[in-house]
């Protein structure tokens, strides 16, 4: 299978230098660009940006109007011909939440990008029953490829 090409910045923003470690560790660029391609459908340029909490709430409550950080934010800027986004995910709730889920920080991150990736070429599942199931079975679907378990079950 020949995968969709994607040119990608991956940034670590004002974490605390442990957190960073375990954030830089869990999230290896060649594993990162693995699994986004996998969640395309075609060319993509995205820049995924680790953050902080005070970040995350900021975006979050700046672009999306809710006073609190949120896992991860898509702000696509153009779905064709070639995808252009950014991916911000905040550290520490993808850390808690993994932990909350007994997952690894790695799993956890790889279902965030690959949510984040299909938001980001026009998946959307706030629209409607139908649209949030077809969405989630995407997402299962590519992270059983990529040898991860089902992060709804």
């Amino acid at each position: 299978m020949t995968l969709p090409a994607l040119t990608l910045s991956l940034q670590f923003a004002r974490l605390t230098p442990t957190d960073a470690a375990a954030h830089r560790a869990a999230l290896p660029r060649h594993r990162v660009m693995r699994w986004i391609r996998h969640a395309l459908d075609r060319p993509a340029e995205l820049t995924v940006r680790i953050v902080d909490t005070d970040e995350g709430h900021a975006l979050n409550r700046d672009y999306r109007h809710k006073d609190y950080a949120t896992n991860v934010l898509t702000f696509d800027y153009a779905q064709s011909p070639v995808v252009v986004a950014d991916l911000v995910l905040c550290a520490p709730v993808v850390a808690r939440e993994a932990a909350e889920q007994g997952k690894t920080l790695q799993a956890h991150y790889a279902h965030l990008l690959v949510h984040g990736t299909l938001h980001a070429q026009g998946w959307d599942h706030e629209t409607s029953a139908e649209d949030a199931e077809a969405m989630e079975a995407r997402e299962v679907a590519i992270l059983a490829a990529l040898g991860f378990a089902n992060p709804y079950a």
